[in-house]
């Protein structure tokens, strides 16, 4: 199937390898400049070429693609796999895993809404814990 592909857009590639849900949401993506090569935004009609690498930023969750196969139709995810290489920095995988773990903040029940100062106290823990992590990971 990868040799009889010559032309693919990237919308259309990174739904059909399974990094975005819907073809749509690709396309979006990439208006909104969140899917690039080698710094450079690109539109969603942008042309796949095989030995690519791509930076598609998802959420919090960044990854780099190496595109080993061209894949026009959607496929499971794990015929998928063979079509890019994921080359994402492990630190930078871990990142996003540690977003999970950060600590969960509690209010007392009936406290009502926290105040602005109440806010800025709660960002600031944040902040300091997010320090904390990254100082640990160097």
């Amino acid at each position: 199937m990868a040799g009889e592909i010559e032309k693919l857009r990237i919308d259309k590639y990174l739904w059909a390898i399974r990094i975005f849900k819907t073809r749509s949401m690709a396309t979006e993506a990439c208006k909104a400049g969140k899917v690039k090569l080698g710094g450079q935004n690109l539109k969603p009609s942008a042309l796949v070429k095989i030995g690519d690498t791509y930076t598609v930023q998802k959420g919090i969750e960044r990854k780099v693609i190496h595109v080993t196969g061209l894949l026009a139709r959607r496929v499971d995810a794990k015929t998928a796999v063979q079509f890019y290489e994921d080359q994402t920095p492990p630190e930078e995988t871990y990142a996003y895993k540690s977003t999970f773990h950060a600590p969960v903040l509690r209010r007392d029940r009936g406290a009502g809404r926290p105040t602005k100062k109440d806010r800025r106290e709660i960002d600031e823990l944040r902040e300091d814990w997010w320090d904390e992590q990254a100082h640990k990971e160097d």
